[in-house]
């Protein structure tokens, strides 16, 4: 099973970030924790991001397509970053999730989602659009391999 950890961050954290960005020590623990991920063969990607005020936001509709720049007001709407985790469970990604390091007196909010597989789609995702699919993802290996 495959997970997306989604880092989520304050705008008091993001601005406080983009001024001097995370401590040496905060730096120190993520590394350990992506070196662990990595030799226990569960990472399979992971980055921090910008702050929001160098984002966008697009909503599109079938009548529009708006874009906002940020930053973004939403507190709940920012993110830090993310991991990719291939794993056996909900609980193991978890288990990995409650490692990761926090600055003290802050609290972090941390988003576990499940990654969607083809057999999740059911009968509507045809053995045509399956070829297709894995034909993309070879030639995405190849470009990035």
């Amino acid at each position: 099973m495959r997970f997306m950890v989604i880092l989520k961050t304050t705008p008091e954290l993001e601005k406080a970030n983009a001024a001097k960005g995370p401590t040496e020590e905060l730096l120190n623990a993520m590394g350990k924790l992506n070196s662990d991920m990595v030799k226990a063969g569960v990472l399979l990607s992971g980055e921090g991001l910008a702050p929001s005020d160098t984002g966008v936001k697009v909503t599109i509709t079938t009548d529009e397509v708006v874009v906002l720049d940020g930053p973004f007001a939403e507190s709940k709407e920012l993110i830090a970053g993310f991991w990719l985790l291939q794993v056996s469970s909900r609980e193991e990604a978890v288990e990995w999730v409650k490692r990761i390091p926090t600055e003290a007196g802050k609290t972090t909010e941390v988003e576990v989602r499940r990654i969607m597989e083809a057999d999740d789609f059911g009968d509507e995702f045809t053995p045509e659009a399956r070829a297709a699919e894995e034909k993309l993802r070879q030639q995405i290996a190849e470009q990035h391999g």
